[in-house]
């Protein structure tokens, strides 16, 4: 659990299984992460090889992020969360639920 831990992983994870991305566009993407926490995110993902960093030696800088084997091997696991959340978010707007299951 850890690979998806905090609130901005799961989403970089999603986006770079659009594609490749540049910061920036993973930036304009997210909406709403500093640049501070989305480098220090990416950096904790290549550690954790769920990333890679390809700088092109290039004037101006570009940098681009991509997923990699490991990386890309936690779509199932994305798409069955988004699929729970989908239906639990039903379940959470029925008058009749209750937010405590009950036997």
């Amino acid at each position: 659990m850890e690979f998806l831990s905090g609130k901005w992983r799961p989403m970089i994870i999603y986006w770079l299984l659009q594609g490749s991305r540049r910061f920036n566009q993973l930036q304009r993407d997210l909406g709403g992460i500093t640049h501070r926490t989305l480098a220090k995110t990416l950096r904790e993902m290549e550690a954790s090889g769920l990333l890679t960093r390809r700088d092109h030696g290039e004037i101006p800088p570009r940098v681009d992020y991509a997923l990699t084997p490991r990386g890309k091997s936690l779509e199932p696991v994305l798409i069955a969360m988004a699929k729970w959340a989908e239906d639990h978010q039903r379940d959470a707007r029925s008058p009749t639920s209750s937010a405590i299951p009950t036997r």
